[in-house]
């Protein structure tokens, strides 16, 4: 057995408990595939990351990162996780940004105040859903076809399937079936405020979209508090296709009472940031 660093930290959110929690083993060196995703699966969490020595040029660190039962090449929320701890454990970056190496290649993080921020990678399918999977997705989310006014992929590591539905409180009602949707992974949004109408939130309410990640799970459908990869792909869909301004804030997890907050830019370069708060809540170590 050994002793391993390890912080538990909650994702887009800077109040403890109210975001995303995500494990992270700050020294994975070593390791087998089956004893990282065996750890994972132990977690009971969404995610879990271990840090590793970069293998390209110019990454600070390699993250790998696993979910219950896969790795995945690229997830948002436990990127911003293991920025937060590897920076909380003395990591110094290279350059101006912070560089991750994952499954998807490089990705670069910048530091906003309290909050982290990556650029979102490109997705690697776009353009509108096929016909028979918005009527499936209808279905399995219980609304009429009629009410998905707009769909389109959002592949950028995890298979995302994404839909906007006509209002935020449509979004918060949903009882998905897990028999229907079983396979896909599947991101609902919808507005609060107007379809179609840029920046039309109310006054006072900082959010423009309320979102949900919705995924197969040990036991059925699981819904993800909060999910960075999916806020990434759907923010690229909808503000290229002028549904969404280039700067809004989305909330997620609301119906799981949480009050994740996830901060979304389209700077000057045309790239898509996504950002967050992040607090570690367990810091200590793990036997392995």
């Amino acid at each position: 057995m050994s002793l391993r660093p390890f912080k538990q930290v909650d994702v887009f959110t800077a109040v403890p408990y109210r975001g995303n929690p995500l494990a992270v083993v700050l020294d994975g060196e070593g390791l087998s595939d089956e004893e990282m995703q065996h750890f994972c699966n132990w977690t009971n969490l969404s995610e879990a990351t271990f840090l590793l020595p970069p293998t390209q040029p110019g990454a600070d660190y390699r993250v790998r990162i696993f979910s219950p039962g896969r790795e995945l090449a690229f997830a948002g929320h436990p990127t911003l996780g293991s920025c937060h701890a590897w920076l909380e454990a003395g990591g110094r970056p290279q350059g101006e940004h912070v560089v991750q190496e994952c499954g998807v290649g490089l990705i670069k993080l910048r530091r906003q105040g309290e909050r982290l921020a990556f650029a979102a990678p490109p997705l690697r399918k776009s353009g509108p859903l096929p016909e028979e999977d918005v009527e499936l997705i209808a279905r399995g989310l219980g609304v009429p076809r009629a009410d998905i006014v707009g769909h389109a992929w959002c592949d950028n590591g995890p298979n995302w399937r994404g839909v906007l539905l006509q209002s935020a409180e449509q979004v918060l009602a949903l009882k998905p079936d897990a028999a229907v949707l079983a396979g896909l992974d599947v991101g609902v949004v919808g507005p609060r405020g107007k379809v179609g109408v840029v920046g039309s939130h109310a006054a006072g309410d900082e959010c423009a979209f309320e979102v949900r990640a919705f995924f197969p799970g040990n036991n059925g459908m699981a819904e993800d508090p909060v999910t960075g990869s999916l806020n990434a792909a759907l923010a690229q869909w909808l503000i290229g296709a002028g549904l969404a301004p280039r700067g809004y804030v989305a909330a997620q997890g609301t119906a799981l009472g949480r009050a994740g907050r996830v901060h979304v830019e389209r700077d000057e370069a045309g790239d898509t940031w996504i950002g967050g708060a992040s607090v570690t809540c367990v810091d200590g170590q793990v036997k392995f």
